[in-house]
């Protein structure tokens, strides 16, 4: 079946801060928990996940909604002020003309991001989102379906541009992300290496794998969709 969508992660996949988001995180439990996380705790129950198994596995016990909502806008303090005051406010390399090239191409195209609310409000502001998506067309993390690695947040977002996922590639870079990508059946998904190796993502059940955006336009097109 020919691929006609595309559906992007965005943290480490359209916005490579992955490391911004790591710091933020250990300045938070820092804070709020006293003590130190480890690069590995991160990669497992941080990158991609939704903020509730994250308090969940690093603070021990399940939170409210209300009390979710109150953490991660604590937790987004830090890691919006990481942004601003290194300058890290573009996207990838490449991206943006790789999404005008899909505009233009009419290619219809979500993102599907672990992220809250606050912090996709921030995007729009911040890289001028709205440019390439409607705000309709950002699936996030609102606490009512469960969280990568489990399908839901790509099932729901390749239903929302009204395909079948076979017909829909994804962009991911998380290990839990590319392994909801594959469970929600998506026809292709392209790893983006900006935290993991070739290797770790193609094992995971990556199709194919890009360092970035940084070859033309045409050939990433051809890449996602031919």
């Amino acid at each position: 079946m020919a691929l006609k969508a595309i559906v992007f992660d965005f943290n480490g996949t359209l916005f490579f801060d992955g490391d911004l988001q790591e710091e933020a995180w250990r300045r938070f439990f820092r804070e709020y928990a006293g003590r130190e996380v480890t690069y590995e705790e991160l990669q497992e129950h941080m990158h991609g996940r939704n903020a509730a198994v994250t308090f969940k596995y690093f603070l021990g016990r399940d939170f409210s909604r209300e009390e979710i909502d109150i953490l991660v806008e604590k937790k987004e303090v830090f890691y919006r002020a990481l942004c601003h005051s290194t300058g890290r406010t573009s996207l990838a390399e490449g991206a943006p003309a790789f999404l005008d090239l899909l505009k233009e191409k009419g290619v219809p195209i979500a993102i599907a991001t672990a992220s809250p609310k606050g912090n996709v409000d921030f995007y729009f502001e911040t890289f001028s989102l709205g440019r390439w998506f409607p705000r309709k067309d950002i699936i996030y993390d609102d606490g009512t379906f469960r969280g990568k690695p489990e399908p839901d947040i790509y099932l729901k977002a390749i239903n929302h541009l009204g395909f079948s996922p076979e017909e829909v590639t994804v962009f991911e870079d998380a290990s839990s992300g590319v392994t909801s990508a594959v469970r929600a059946g998506a026809g292709r998904v392209v790893g983006v290496s900006s935290m993991l190796s070739e290797e770790t993502l193609l094992g995971l059940g990556a199709d194919k794998v890009i360092p970035g955006y940084g070859d033309s336009p045409e050939a990433m097109y051809r890449l996602a969709l031919l």
